[in-house]
């Protein structure tokens, strides 16, 4: 247990970044699942651009790393190209 006020108010920041991180990362992971499962290629190239800024400020925030972002803007863009 934290005996030291700098360690108390430590504990408390770092449990309302991750409350706030874990809405941010779970909402994110909803849409790409939601791009995911379309097949209307128009529906997903307009929904495209929304969910790469998504990742895109996730990564710059350090909640899911760089080349994670990367590898599924990747995924997302290659998959959004093959729906006929």
């Amino acid at each position: 247990m934290a005996h030291h006020q700098s360690a108390k108010k430590r504990i408390r920041q770092s449990e309302a970044r991750r409350i706030h991180n874990k809405y941010y990362a779970r909402t994110t992971r909803n849409a790409v699942r939601k791009l995911r499962n379309l097949t209307n290629k128009a529906e997903a190239q307009e929904m495209l651009p929304k969910v790469v800024a998504m990742l895109d400020k996730l990564a710059k925030k350090n909640i899911i790393h760089n080349n994670k972002a990367a590898n599924i803007k990747s995924s997302l863009t290659k998959h959004v190209n093959e729906l006929a």
